[in-house]
C-alpha cells in the first residue's frame, strides 16, 4: 500500500477518479430513484442510464478539475467525499432528503440527539465510502501541471468535459426531462451537489436580511363607476397552468381543443400574448406583481405588496383557491383554501389526483354569503406535464392514441401531443363552466360578475426536441413563452364599467403580455391608485368616457 501510495499520480487522474466514486458509490439513492423513475433496469433503459450515470460523472469532473491546485485539491476532495457518503446513508437508511431544512437540523441538533443516530453501520459505511477515500487522497503523492500551461490544461479539461456533458443531455434529453421533472426529489438525492446548494440556502437565510414587505397601492379606492352602486361584483382570475396559446383552436389551431368556450356568447380571446416566465414559481409572482418581467426578481416581489393586496386596500374580499402548488407568496395576505390535496369520496379526485373542477365546488353559496365585492383567483393544475393523462377525467380523452406515461421515449411526439390536448379540452370545459356559473350568478343573485383567465407558462412538447418548460427566457422557444388569455363580462359588469366591448374585440390580436395583467385588473374594475399604469391597462382605451 505504501508503494502504491508512493507513486507519483496526476491531478486529472485523481479529480476523475474522484468524480467517479462520488457518481457512482456516493449516489446509490439517486441511481435507484432514477432507475425506477426511467421504468426500471431493462436492456432498453440500459443506454439511458448509462448516459446519464456519464453526464454526472464529466460535470462532476468539470467542477472538480477548477479545484485542482496545489493546498487546495486535496481539503475540497477530501470534504465532498466525506460529506457524499455522510448522505448517502442517511438517504438510504432514513429516507431523509438534504435540503435547507436538514442542513439547519444538522446545525441545530443538540448532542444528546446526534447520538441516537450513532449505529456501527453508520460508521462501517461512512468509513467504508468516505473515511478510506479521504484517506488515500491525503496520502496521495499528486502531481499538479504548473504556470501557464496548467491553467490551459485545467480550463480544456473542464471545458471538455462540460461539453461532453451538454452533448449527451442533448442526446438523451427527451428520454430524461420527463422522469427528473416528475421526480422533484432527484434534485435533493444528487451528492453532493444537493449539500452544496442547502447549505448555501441555509448560510443565505441565516445571514440575510430580515425580509420587510413594502405596502403598495394603500391609497387604492374605488373609482366613479361604484358610486351609487347597489349591485355587488364578483371577478374570477383563473390561473392556468402550461397552457399554450398554440394548442387553444381559438387561436386557429387544428384540433377542436376549444368547442364550448367558441360557442360562449361574449368571449374575447387575446390571441397574442407573452409569459413573464417559463416556469410557475418566476411566472406567478410575476403577473401578480407590479414590476413587469424586465424589472422582476423573486427578491424585489417578495419585498413588496402585490396585485392581490392592492385590491384588499380597495375593500375588495379576495380569496385565492388552489388546485396547484400554491400561490408562490401572492397570496400571503388574503384568504387562501388548498383543494390539491384528495379526500375520501370526492368526485372529482382520482387517487391522489384532484381535477381543477374542484375549484368550483361550493362556489355558488360561497358567493351568495359573501356581502361584499369579490376578488377569487382559481390556479389551475391545467396542463401540467409530463403526466398529461392524469390531468383530465376520462371522459376527455377525445383525441388519441394518448401517451399514458411520464416516460416520453416510450410514446411518439403524436401521442404526446394527443395527450396534451385532452388537457386543454378538459380546461376548455372548465373555463366554460367557470362563466356559466357566473352567467347564473349574475341572474339569480344580481351580481355584476367577470372571468379573466390566463396561463403562467406555455410547454414544449418535442419541437427542436425541447419538452416541458422552464428553459431561460432569453432562448426559450414561443411554444413556452406564447399563452392563452381571455376575458368575459355579464352585461351588468360591462355596463357598470362602460367597457366597450367592440373596441376590446378590435385590439384581440394585438400584442399583449403578463405586464398588462396587473394594472388590467384594476382599470377594469375601477381601482384608482397611484401604482396603476394607464399605459398597460387594456380597458384605458376601450371605457367609454374615460
Amino acid at each position: 500500500m505504501d508503494k502504491l501510495l508512493a507513486r507519483r499520480i496526476s491531478a486529472p487522474f485523481l479529480t476523475l477518479a474522484v468524480a467517479f466514486l462520488l457518481a457512482s458509490a456516493g449516489n446509490l439513492p439517486f441511481w435507484s430513484t432514477l432507475t425506477r423513475a426511467a421504468g426500471g433496469l431493462t436492456l432498453d433503459n440500459l443506454p439511458l442510464l448509462l448516459g446519464a450515470f456519464a453526464i454526472v460523472v464529466l460535470f462532476f469532473n468539470a467542477c472538480l478539475t477548477l479545484a485542482s491546485f496545489r493546498f487546495v485539491a486535496k481539503p475540497v476532495l477530501i470534504v465532498l467525499v466525506l460529506s457524499a457518503a455522510s448522505a448517502s446513508y442517511f438517504i438510504a437508511n432514513y429516507g431523509v432528503v438534504i435540503d435547507k431544512a436538514m442542513i439547519q437540523n444538522v446545525f441545530e441538533t443538540d448532542t444528546r440527539e446526534a447520538a441516537e443516530l450513532f449505529s456501527w453501520h453508520m460508521v462501517f459505511t461512512i468509513g467504508l465510502l468516505g473515511l478510506l477515500p479521504a484517506i488515500l487522497i491525503a496520502r496521495a503523492n499528486v502531481g499538479f501541471p504548473q504556470g501557464m500551461r496548467g491553467l490551459l490544461k485545467r480550463a480544456g479539461i473542464a471545458g471538455g468535459s462540460l461539453a461532453l456533458a451538454v452533448l449527451l443531455l442533448v442526446v438523451f434529453f427527451k428520454s430524461l426531462a420527463p422522469a427528473v421533472r416528475e421526480h422533484r426529489e432527484l434534485r435533493f438525492l444528487l451528492t453532493p451537489t444537493n449539500t452544496i446548494q442547502a447549505l448555501h440556502g441555509y448560510l443565505r437565510g441565516k445571514w440575510a436580511t430580515p425580509v420587510v414587505v413594502a405596502p403598495l397601492g394603500r391609497d387604492a379606492m374605488k373609482g366613479q363607476a361604484w358610486a351609487g352602486q347597489q349591485r355587488r361584483t364578483v371577478t374570477i382570475l383563473v390561473v392556468g397552468e402550461t397552457a399554450r396559446a398554440k394548442n387553444f383552436s381559438l387561436n386557429g389551431y387544428g384540433r377542436e381543443t376549444n368547442p364550448l368556450l367558441a360557442r360562449q356568447p361574449g368571449l374575447i380571446n387575446f390571441s397574442q400574448v407573452s409569459s413573464c416566465g417559463t416556469a410557475t414559481a418566476v411566472s406567478v409572482p410575476c403577473v401578480f406583481s407590479a414590476l413587469g418581467r424586465e424589472h422582476y426578481s423573486e427578491t424585489k416581489a417578495s419585498s413588496q405588496e402585490g396585485l392581490l393586496d392592492v385590491l384588499h386596500h380597495a375593500g375588495f374580499q379576495v380569496l385565492w383557491r388552489d388546485n396547484n402548488s400554491g400561490c408562490k407568496g401572492v397570496c400571503a395576505r388574503v384568504g387562501f383554501e388548498d383543494l390539491s390535496q384528495a379526500t375520501p369520496g370526492d368526485p372529482h379526485c382520482e387517487s391522489d389526483e384532484c381535477h381543477d373542477e374542484r375549484l368550483l365546488a361550493g362556489l355558488p353559496e360561497l358567493i351568495r354569503k359573501s356581502s361584499g365585492d369579490m376578488v377569487i383567483v382559481l390556479h389551475q393544475k391545467g396542463s401540467h406535464g409530463p403526466a398529461y393523462a392524469r390531468r383530465y377525467p376520462a371522459g376527455f380523452g377525445r383525441f388519441g392514441p394518448v401517451c399514458n406515461t411520464n416516460e416520453f421515449e416510450k410514446c411518439s411526439r403524436e401521442s404526446i401531443e394527443a395527450a396534451y390536448d385532452n388537457t386543454i379540452l378538459y380546461t376548455d370545459y372548465f373555463l366554460s363552466k367557470t362563466i356559466d356559473l357566473l352567467r347564473q350568478t349574475a341572474s339569480n343573485e344580481g351580481v355584476d360578475t367577470a372571468m379573466l383567465y390566463f396561463s403562467d407558462h406555455g410547454e414544449s412538447l418535442g419541437e427542436n426536441n425541447m419538452y416541458l418548460h422552464g428553459a431561460p427566457y432569453l432562448f426559450a422557444p414561443s411554444e413556452q413563452t406564447r399563452v392563452p388569455m381571455m376575458l368575459w363580462m355579464s352585461d351588468g359588469f360591462s355596463s357598470r364599467f362602460r367597457i366597450d366591448r367592440t373596441c376590446l374585440i378590435a385590439r384581440r390580436n394585438q400584442p399583449m403580455s403578463h405586464d398588462n395583467v396587473f394594472h388590467s385588473v384594476l382599470g377594469m374594475l375601477d381601482v384608482n391608485t397611484a401604482v396603476l399604469n394607464p399605459k398597460l391597462d387594456l380597458f384605458r382605451a376601450c371605457t367609454r368616457g374615460a
